[in-house]
């Protein structure tokens, strides 16, 4: 197969949602689809041992959620899917918006019941900004829920999207008896647990044929046809360039627990969703069909495999082919590197690949060279556009549980730092420690890392603190200054960046209004505008 068919093939795109929609389901069973894994999940069930193959982390199997965005490759009606499952809880919405950076198009899952939620806002919010094409899967179809119509005027009005049905639910909960696809023109009836057959799929060209009637009833089918009229009446008819430009999103009904409506969504997916797309960097844009290799890491994860206590990077490949053994130049650090065992992924399970091309998620064995951000190329100088860095909200002290194991808490915290999931701050009075997050759950999520991965023990104080702002000065004499006058107040980062610790946002105020010569940054990429 040639380069130009490899990049066509690819289709990667991120699942997306608030948590509890039933994301993780999803992933599960798009991933039976692809005959990627034999047998589903149980994403919550504490009876049944076998975790959601998404969710390879020992605590996300505990609580039952996501914390880490998963990488899960496989093959499906001649397509190459590569699919990135993200946590929905808002506590983890950095890792999110980092991996929409590294998707071409994504799937957005609504709880039929509880509509839009907040975060399915923010992270639509994101998409639309970078134009990403969306599909819209409404779950959970098998329990009682709000009206479809109700449901497509809330995304229109909560996410501003412009809606297109492309499949049509019969009744819900206990009168759901399936959905009619617009797209295909056929009938698929419902039976629970996932126990649908070539037989439950009833060719109607036209929902006029009786043989509707005889299917799913005369009151149904009479419903039915009203609610499809209304739909062509309302709702623009589906164009994929629109769809392509994000412009319009084709919304599927179905209940991803009981393996109903997925499919349908999956061969509409492999047929409309775009192939690897261009990339804005500082330079120029990237197009996938330039020979010259080029890709940036926007996720580190450290220990995927406990017991290898290895370290990977995760690296969207933009254009060119990735080879194994190649050198290629480490733009930031300004020099070659060389990589024996990239993998592809199954979630936790690996495989040592020889080639990968524009839309493939590569993991690179990591010791210690890369952040996220980080543009590996030919030699061309690029960086990639777009990759948002984060703001700390929240703050504490962290301290040494176990002071005979200082060094493991010690390499454990630098590691999980590097992950871009929460931030070190070693305050220059005094030496101590104060890690910030987004979220609070991220806290309980490295203390149970620590202890884990690296049989560290540490415990947490709290610290009253507003925000974190980087610094820059327009003279020696202001830096010397402002270092004099606001001591007790300065951290380095772990990359040694001078930080201010403010402790209300009046204090900021005042301290911004007494330096003129000093410039205060809320991430540590000063040159990113794009950051969150």
């Amino acid at each position: 197969m040639g380069f130009k068919e490899e990049i066509n093939k690819r289709r990667t795109f991120g699942i997306v949602s608030h948590p509890d929609a039933g994301k993780t389901t999803l992933t599960e069973k798009l991933l039976l689809f692809g005959g990627a894994i034999q047998i589903a999940g149980a994403v919550k069930s504490n009876k049944i041992k076998r975790g959601a193959t998404s969710d390879f982390m020992e605590i996300e199997r505990q609580r039952g959620i996501s914390v880490a965005t998963s990488v899960m490759a496989f093959e499906y009606g001649g397509k190459k899917i590569n699919i990135l499952d993200t946590p929905g809880h808002k506590d983890f919405a950095e890792d999110t918006y980092r991996t929409l950076t590294a998707v071409d198009s994504v799937i957005v899952v609504i709880d039929v019941a509880k509509g839009v939620e907040e975060q399915t806002e923010k992270l639509v919010k994101v998409c639309k900004m970078r134009k990403t094409p969306i599909i819209v899967f409404i779950n959970k179809l098998d329990r009682e829920g709000k009206d479809g119509f109700d449901l497509l005027d809330e995304i229109e009005t909560k996410l501003g999207l412009s809606v297109c049905p492309l499949s049509w639910p019969i009744g819900m909960g206990q009168r759901f008896q399936g959905v009619y696809n617009m797209f295909e023109k056929h009938l698929n009836l419902f039976s629970p647990h996932g126990k649908q057959s070539t037989e439950d799929l009833t060719r109607i060209e036209d929902l006029s044929d009786p043989m509707l009637d005889e299917k799913v009833g005369a009151a149904a089918a009479k419903e039915l046809r009203e609610e499809t009229t209304m739909i062509k009446e309302i709702y623009p008819e589906f164009d994929r360039e629109y769809y392509l430009e994000g412009m319009i999103s084709p919304v599927f009904f179905g209940s991803a627990i009981n393996n109903f409506g997925v499919k349908e969504l999956l061969d509409c997916f492999v047929k409309i969703a775009p192939s690897p797309l261009p990339r804005e960097t500082d330079e120029r844009i990237v197009h996938p069909d330039e020979p010259d290799f080029s890709g940036f890491v926007f996720k580190i994860h450290a220990n995927i495999d406990p017991k290898h206590r290895d370290r990977i990077a995760f690296l969207r490949i933009c254009s060119g082919t990735f080879e194994r053994n190649t050198n290629y130049q480490h733009i930031r650090l300004g020099r070659k590197l060389k990589f024996s065992n990239p993998t592809s992924f199954m979630a936790a399970r690996k495989e040592v690949i020889d080639e990968a091309y524009p839309g493939d998620i590569v993991g690179l064995y990591d010791t210690g060279n890369f952040k996220i951000g980080d543009t590996l190329t030919e030699g061309e100088i690029l960086e990639f556009k777009g990759i948002p860095s984060f703001s700390p909200e929240q703050f504490r002290f962290v301290n040494n549980a176990d002071p005979m194991k200082s060094k493991q808490l010690e390499k454990g915290i630098k590691q999980l730092m590097d992950e871009g999931v929460a931030q070190l701050f070693i305050k220059e009075d005094n030496g101590r420690k104060i890690i910030g997050t987004v979220g609070a759950l991220q806290f309980e999520v490295i203390q149970y890392r620590l202890k884990h991965e690296y049989g560290a023990s540490c415990s947490y104080e709290p610290v009253r603190l507003h925000k974190a702002c980087w610094v820059g000065f327009d003279s020696d004499q202001a830096r010397k200054e402002f270092v004099s006058r606001r001591k007790k107040d300065l951290a380095l980062d772990k990359d040694g960046q001078l930080v201010y610790l403010a402790e209300t946002a009046w204090g900021l105020k005042t301290v911004q209004e007494s330096h003129e010569g000093v410039q205060f940054f809320y991430t540590s990429e000063k040159k990113r505008p794009e950051a969150l």
